[in-house]
């Protein structure tokens, strides 16, 4: 399994317009990031990647830090979860396309 934790910037551009008066991190930068570091810990290019399911469960502020947990399957594909503290954020599977296999 690999960990990996990541403080989101506060400044990050994503937040702009994502809500005005109450700022929500869109969901597509954390499957993003999960995407980076599975390609990163499996030593893939992210666009073999292919996500193949995804539940956000809590939204994400700014400056919120998020723990990031990869475990890659038997069938080759790879499971993530993403928590911010004790609270469940997102999670999903990758797997790879079948014309990168």
């Amino acid at each position: 399994m690999t960990e990996a934790l990541w403080t989101v910037p506060p400044d990050h551009p994503a937040f702009a317009g994502h809500f005005p008066g109450r700022p929500i991190l869109p969901g597509v930068v954390v499957l993003d990031r999960a995407l980076a570091l599975a390609a990163a810990q499996f030593a893939l290019d992210p666009a073999a990647l292919r996500l193949t399911s995804a539940k956000f469960l809590s939204p994400v502020a700014p400056g919120e830090t998020l723990a990031f947990s990869l475990q890659a399957a038997a069938s080759g594909s790879v499971q993530f979860a993403v928590r911010c503290g004790d609270r469940p954020v997102a999670s999903g599977t990758l797997t790879l396309r079948a014309e990168a296999a």
